[in-house]
């Protein structure tokens, strides 16, 4: 079984789901792509700093699929905004291929690049090193250079709030594609999502299932309902996202979770009533909106609007 698509507002088209190796360890990593691919999956997300993309890479090409019908999506971390080639060439350079289907801006906070750590600079009073003369809108010049170049297809970003997108959108050339957030049953995002769809920005769903020990899969509602259509809980949790034509980004190092999570989410996005359908958007709002992950910033650098409730 292969993945719905959803139409970016370059033209291009992403698969709705995508496998996530967010986590994924490195001397697993490889197996569990290449078992996705064969799977179905032909959309993986990636990044820089989850230091595995030689994993993925190696994974990709043990499966057997053609580069050209595999959406790689890799991101931008926050160290490198000042040099967004260098990451960039990087992440082509470990995964073994000469253009990504897809950029982000990992997070819209730049980090010293001359900092103590090469991921995690950090300032003597223990709060992470800002690089507080550096504007987004420059990053985003550079993220389209990349386009302009054919290092890449499509360029988005990830954790950006509206505050965080108003930086950038009026000095953009080209518009971003996507923003990947975290998007699951306690934390829909309702009103930033009317947000994205006003500028045809596609929503993208990291931690859809909840992080390690979150209560998604012991929800109430989700397991009756999971009862009732006769699929596991991770079905409703992903077909809800689904259903409001949001990518979805599960991972899993279980090779029958991996394939269930292809199949059965679309499964129940297709049967799911109208009124079950609003018995899950209203959970959040009826007192069960929760985060899993906070940004490791500041809010008063623009992340105000995260903790707002829906």
């Amino acid at each position: 079984m292969s993945s719905p698509k959803i139409k970016l507002n370059n033209g291009m088209e992403i698969p709705a789901i995508g496998y996530g190796t967010w986590q994924a360890p490195e001397d697993q990593v490889a197996t569990v792509v290449e078992h996705a691919l064969k799977a179905g999956y032909r959309h993986i997300d990636c990044a820089w700093s989850y230091d595995n993309e030689v994993g993925v890479g190696q994974g990709i090409k043990a499966s057997g699929i053609l580069r050209e019908e595999i959406f790689i999506t890799s991101k931008l971390w926050c160290t490198y905004h000042r040099k967004v080639e260098e990451n960039l060439d990087d992440s082509l350079k470990r995964l073994g291929t000469d253009y990504l289907d897809l950029y982000l801006i990992h997070w819209p906070c730049p980090l010293n690049p001359n900092g103590n750590h090469y991921k995690f600079p950090m300032r003597s009073n223990g709060v992470r090193d800002i690089d507080e003369e550096w504007v987004l809108k420059d990053t985003w010049k550079q993220m389209e250079e990349m386009v302009k170049k054919g290092k890449v297809k499509a360029i988005g970003v990830s954790n950006f709030s509206k505050m965080k997108l108003d930086e950038i959108l009026p000095y953009a050339e080209i518009k971003p594609v996507v923003d990947q957030l975290e998007l699951h049953l306690y934390n829909p995002q309702h009103k930033l999502l009317e947000y994205l769809k006003s500028h045809d920005i596609v929503p993208q769903a990291y931690s859809p299932l909840g992080s390690t020990g979150s209560p998604l899969l012991t929800d109430e509602t989700a397991i009756q309902l999971a009862t009732k259509y006769e699929v596991p809980v991770s079905a409703v949790l992903l077909g809800y996202l689904l259903r409001r034509n949001i990518v979805i980004l599960p991972k899993s190092v279980t090779p029958s979770r991996i394939e269930e999570n292809l199949r059965l989410s679309q499964d129940f996005a297709s049967r799911v009533s109208d009124e079950d359908f609003k018995i899950l958007d209203s959970i959040a709002v009826n007192g069960k909106q929760k985060r899993f992950i906070m940004p490791p910033w500041p809010l008063q650098l623009g992340f105000e609007d995260w903790i707002q409730k829906f």
